[in-house]
């Protein structure tokens, strides 16, 4: 993304077509790493938010280049690289922090640094590297500093990973994946089969021997409310009586507030325990912003749901244990799992849906994402999907046990329960605020010294 990694050898980069090469590389980028959103309602809104995401590249383009004008300004961009991915994911509508660059970093030394300062020290490690690359040829000492510390940094930082000194006991957790029926069955009849293959899997977990302390299973698990429908409530708890667990379920529930996606606890004893209302909900989804104005553009807009948001604590008790819980799109988010650990969550969950997008790298993605989660918390992570992939994560970011993508499933595994807070979650909305305020200033810098020395040049 360093638009303007080609001014060490040639004259400055225009401004302009900085900001038109940022912006080619973001959407060719997106365009390969998004298919998925067009599995269910075709490739238009997939292009179009696509395109959309790449036109912040139009500030890191334009910033980069006036950046690189500068004697060391290679130094100073992975500061603005993080401040135009804080806007990207978090404006308009919550933003799309889907595409953090962080993400990708899961299986390399700086997914380390995930404890010290959550995504976004990642993605500035990363853009370090690469801005070392363009320094050498201006600045090689520092470039090749900018080039090592990150790497030396995640390679020390991977000693303090996993600390069982903060472990406080342990919890045997079972992930259940009933799995969808893909053809010959309408809407109506489809959600009763997947409760149902939901309670299949989970009878045939307790036949096998299966002794869970607590049950987590996918969002929509249950798209029947089970507060509405009494054969929906019947066989959630014969599950849990067989399973002789409670059980987190998926399902959709409405109050006075509105329709809501829930989580749900029910205990084998047959009442009914806490619940988790998901609180970052997916726009043009979950929810329609503008829905009046963007339904003259389609009548897509139709698809997308009338979610509320909750405003919970992010935990849920289970048979005595915090559990923190973000919902699918939830884990994107940094303040999900910090409000649940700074609720005292011990462990963590991300009961997901991913059913609606086929096979595709949607639910790969995703599980990056609460790899990296459980590095950050330092906290296991169970991963509970409708058809796949399921696994349990550890406090390092490993994965133990995962599933197949559309088959039925389930996995049990004891795992640590943790205790504190870590830095990035004590701090690392602090650092993030830190790094985007120094980079926009540097940002705004250069671009004024651009403009100063153009007119200079034409006088």
């Amino acid at each position: 993304m360093l638009v303007a990694a080609l001014s060490p050898w040639r004259k400055p980069l225009h401004l302009g077509w900085a900001a038109l090469i940022a912006v080619v590389h973001s959407a060719v980028l997106y365009l390969f790493t998004l298919p998925w959103i067009g599995e269910l309602v075709g490739n238009m809104p997939y292009i179009a938010l696509a395109i959309f995401l790449s036109l912040y590249s139009i500030l890191l383009g334009i910033g980069g280049a006036a950046l690189l004008r500068l004697n060391y300004g290679f130094a100073l961009f992975p500061f603005f690289y993080v401040a135009v991915e804080m806007l990207r994911s978090s404006v308009p509508f919550g933003g799309f922090a889907w595409v953090r660059l962080a993400w990708g970093q899961i299986e390399g030394p700086l997914a380390n640094l995930a404890p010290w300062g959550g995504p976004a020290l990642i993605s500035f490690a990363v853009v370090c590297v690469a801005a070392g690359v363009v320094g050498l040829a201006r600045a090689p000492r520092l470039a090749c500093a900018f080039l090592a510390v990150p790497l030396l940094a995640g390679l020390i930082a991977a000693q303090g990973v996993n600390r069982p000194i903060h472990t406080t006991g342990t919890v045997t957790v079972a992930a259940v994946q009933g799995n969808v029926p893909r053809l010959g069955l309408d809407f109506a009849a489809q959600r009763r089969a997947v409760l149902d293959n939901h309670v299949r899997v989970t009878e045939q977990a307790a036949q096998d021997g299966a002794r869970p302390d607590i049950v987590m299973w996918p969002e929509n698990s249950s798209d029947i409310n089970p507060f509405a429908n009494e054969d929906a409530r019947a066989l959630i708890d014969g599950a849990a009586h067989d399973i002789d667990a409670p059980i987190l379920v998926g399902t959709l529930t409405r109050d006075e507030v509105g329709a809501r996606n829930t989580m749900q606890v029910f205990n084998p004893d047959g009442s009914v325990g806490q619940h988790h209302y998901k609180k970052y909900l997916q726009p043009f989804g979950e929810t329609m912003p503008m829905r009046e104005f963007f339904r003259k553009i389609t009548d897509l807009v139709d698809l997308a749901g009338d979610m509320k948001p909750g405003d919970g604590s992010g935990v849920v008790t289970m048979a005595g244990t915090a559990v923190g819980v973000a919902t699918c799109y939830e884990v994107s988010f940094d303040q999900a799992f910090r409000t649940a650990i700074d609720n005292g969550a011990q462990i963590l969950t991300t009961p997901t849906n991913n059913a609606t997008f086929s096979d595709s790298d949607m639910t790969y993605q995703q599980l990056a994402m609460s790899r990296l989660r459980a590095l950050e918390a330092d906290r296991a992570v169970v991963v509970a999907a409708t058809s796949g992939v399921s696994a349990i994560v550890h406090p390092d970011g490993s994965v133990s046990q995962d599933s197949g993508i559309f088959e039925p499933a389930y996995l049990e595994e004891e795992l640590p329960l943790r205790e504190g807070r870590t830095f990035a979650v004590r701090y690392g909305s602090l650092l993030q605020w830190l790094m985007t305020i120094i980079g926009t200033v540097c940002a705004l810098f250069a671009i004024y010294s651009t403009r100063l020395s153009g007119r200079r040049s034409a006088s």
